[in-house]
């Protein structure tokens, strides 16, 4: 039975129907037992939570970011790209949906196992090349004839991405993302099993005038071992990165080499403000510390240490006796 109240309406309703014959106590429970089978399709398993999708979706939302940076940097025209939608699906499936002759970079990210796909839609693609040629970045769906000069730019160009996506994951994992093929036929292309559960992150994109889609395809087997970096546990965690050895040495050296003013005081003396305004050449303040008193010596508004006056190279000098240490009540005028 459900954990559901029912109201007395309902109730009144439910034993009417029961008393009239409308619906018997069995007919009542095979309503129940209906409500509590769910269909479940087996070839599409869903092995991600929806907060590893969540997860992965912002990860890709600063890749986007980051690729709007450097293709508009590259192509000298107005690029946008911006996360659609995350999914998962079977391969099989993805691999339907692609267009006959499209762009599709492999893409190994070591140390991980396995491949993903970047898949550029024909029109933005041949965009981007025409920008890089001079032209005004018209999309043109020319990719079934497309020429080795042509290929060998989109090549570099999408390559040259790899930076960004390296640095769109390394919240999560230090990845050295490498292309190791580009393919215009998805029938050619089998990543993994028909079967696998794949993500696939759908991308808008803008090149000047043009628009058209970027989907990456993220097999399974390639996050598993990352997986539980993908929970929202991980990611709100505050560890504190150690710096660097490198970094500290760097950091001593640039402090040291910091300028800072010190003062050394003779003393201090309390007077009136009569006194203070009829003062005149040749007055004399009579101050608190004798001739042979130590000095403190200040930088920064606070005591750091004792001295001694004198000189050294015929210039005024003060010899450090000591150091004030933190909460030194003595010396705290």
């Amino acid at each position: 039975m459900s954990d559901e109240i029912l109201s007395q309406s309902e109730i009144d309703a439910l034993l009417s129907a029961i008393s009239t014959g409308e619906m018997t106590a069995d007919d009542f429970k095979k309503e129940e037992e209906k409500k509590k089978v769910k269909n479940y399709d087996f070839k599409r398993a869903l092995r991600f939570s929806k907060d590893q999708i969540r997860s992965l979706t912002r990860i890709y939302e600063n890749f986007a970011r980051l690729l709007t940076t450097y293709f508009s940097a590259q192509l000298r025209t107005y690029v946008n790209i911006s996360v659609a939608s995350a999914d998962q699906i079977p391969y099989e499936e993805y691999i339907r949906s692609v267009p006959n002759m499209t762009i599709m970079n492999v893409i190994e990210v070591p140390p991980l196992d396995g491949r993903m796909i970047m898949e550029i839609h024909p029109v933005i693609a041949y965009s981007m090349v025409d920008r890089v040629l001079g032209g005004k970045g018209d999309g043109l769906n020319k990719i079934d004839n497309l020429t080795e000069i042509e290929m060998k730019l989109m090549t570099n160009l999408f390559e040259r991405s790899l930076d960004q996506l390296q640095e769109a994951w390394s919240s999560i994992a230090e990845v050295e993302p490498i292309l190791t093929d580009i393919e215009v036929n998805p029938q050619f292309l089998q990543v993994v099993s028909p079967n696998e559960t794949v993500v696939v992150i759908s991308m808008n994109a803008n090149v000047g005038e043009t628009s058209g889609m970027i989907n990456i395809c993220i097999p399974h087997v390639l996050l598993e071992p990352i997986i539980p970096k993908l929970s929202a546990h991980y990611w709100m965690a505050s560890e504190k990165k150690g710096s660097k050895p490198e970094e500290i040495l760097l950091l001593q050296q640039k402090v040291k080499e910091s300028v800072v003013t010190v003062s050394a005081e003779l003393g201090s003396a309390m007077i009136t403000i009569e006194d203070f305004l009829s003062l005149g050449q040749g007055d004399v303040i009579e101050l608190n510390n004798r001739i042979d008193d130590p000095l403190l010596l200040k930088t920064g508004g606070r005591a750091k240490f004792i001295g001694q006056p004198g000189k050294r190279n015929k210039k005024i000098a003060v010899q450090i006796l000591d150091t004030i240490k933190e909460g030194d009540q003595e010396y705290e005028w």
